[in-house]
């Protein structure tokens, strides 16, 4: 059985994907910063398979010793490892506020780089053909006002995957991006209706993105029918134009 680690998992896009994994076979290493309802009720249908650690990706300084010696340790291999857990930040730039941009880049870039490090280390050890796959943001690749420094951590999320995958292809541990649209999750929750709708329009298909369908390209990259991807941006976002 293949463990994964999964990060964001309580809500949302997290608890969606850690369902398609649980019900297709893999076991979920889940780091959330609460315990949502949902979260338990999953929990308690794959008890075995299941296990989360609360934590904030935050505490970028404690990441090593949470998260890959108390709740994973070398003994248990890593065959993939999913970086969801997002921190939004909107607002338009003339506004930007430094330590509202740190904490963004903490969660958004700076904890998943640390923890790419010790899944790396991870799966070199178990001598594991691993998949990394970063959630990634249409706005890095489509403009959306009050969004920029939201993605400009997702840009850099990018650039970091495809030259991991450069760097480790090697030992054969792959690295892809999924390019999410706009879902309605959590996050997106603070639009208005009218912003959404404008949103929608600028795609072909003029409606939100599926949770589930990022839920089900997440869980093909992880798998063994994904071994020739790597270093890709891979688009689930109803065709934006």
């Amino acid at each position: 059985m293949k463990n994964i680690i999964l990060t964001g998992v309580s809500k949302g896009l997290g608890i969606e994907t850690a369902r398609t994994l649980l019900e297709s076979g893999y076991s979920v290493y889940g780091i959330s910063r609460s315990e949502t309802e949902e979260l338990k009720i999953l929990k308690n249908k794959f008890p075995q398979h299941l296990k989360t650690l609360i934590f904030d990706l935050s505490d970028v300084e404690n990441v090593k010793n949470k998260i890959f010696v108390e709740f994973i340790p070398l003994s248990v291999p890593i065959h993939g490892f999913i970086n969801n857990a997002a921190l939004a930040y909107d607002d338009i730039i003339t506004n930007v506020n430094y330590d509202k941009l740190k904490s963004s880049f903490d969660v958004n870039f700076f904890a998943p780089v640390m923890m790419t490090k010790y899944v790396i280390r991870n799966m070199i050890f178990n001598n594991i053909a691993g998949s990394i796959v970063h959630l990634s943001s249409i706005s890095v690749h489509t403009g959306y006002k009050g969004l920029s420094m939201y993605a400009a951590s997702k840009g850099a999320l990018e650039a970091f995957s495809k030259n991991t995958a450069r760097e480790w292809g090697s030992k054969k541990i792959r690295s892809n991006c999924v390019v999410a649209g706009f879902m309605e999750t959590e996050m997106s929750a603070s639009l208005t209706s009218e912003q959404k709708d404008r949103i929608y329009k600028r795609t072909s298909l003029k409606e939100a993105v599926s949770v589930k369908s990022v839920a089900s390209m997440i869980q093909f990259l992880v798998s063994n029918d994904a071994n020739s991807v790597t270093g890709q941006n891979i688009f689930v976002d109803n065709g934006t134009i």
